[in-house]
């Protein structure tokens, strides 16, 4: 894949997924996005998250968690004790788009681009297409 390697001081996520979470009990959420980041933290590819709140709206919070690949976030979510304890917290957030691939990266530390992991094909073949001509049903 294309993505961005996370660097030796893991500052440089390759995948980054966007929750936004509308919320009367900020106070509450908050403390449940906590605990949630905390456990994904212990898990293999985590790089970062942050948690922000909008200026003009404060009952809108955005979670962003920084993976070194796509995979090492789906595999952490795949964990048990994330399914029991984490899921059901970030299954709260709007239904939107969350999942990034970083492009571009720039700290104290320098700059980093990447080409992207998208196929060529992706703007024109849609869910259920192929892109080849002839297609075989797969064995049952």
């Amino acid at each position: 894949m294309g993505m961005l390697p996370a660097d030796g001081r893991g500052s440089a996520p390759g995948f980054v997924a966007f929750l936004r979470f509308r919320s009367r009990d900020v106070p509450a959420l908050m403390a449940q996005l906590r605990e949630s980041v905390a456990l994904l933290s212990t898990k293999d590819g985590f790089v970062n998250a942050h948690m922000a709140r909008a200026i003009d709206e404060p009952e809108l919070i955005v979670l962003q968690l920084g993976w070194d690949t796509v995979g090492s976030y789906r595999r952490a979510l795949s964990a048990y004790d994330v399914k029991v304890q984490v899921v059901p917290v970030i299954s709260q957030a709007l239904d939107e788009p969350t999942a990034f691939e970083v492009l571009h990266f720039r700290d104290a530390h320098g700059v980093v681009d990447a080409p992207g992991a998208l196929a060529a094909d992706a703007g024109t073949v849609s869910l259920g297409s192929a892109s080849a001509q002839i297609v075989p049903p797969a064995p049952s």
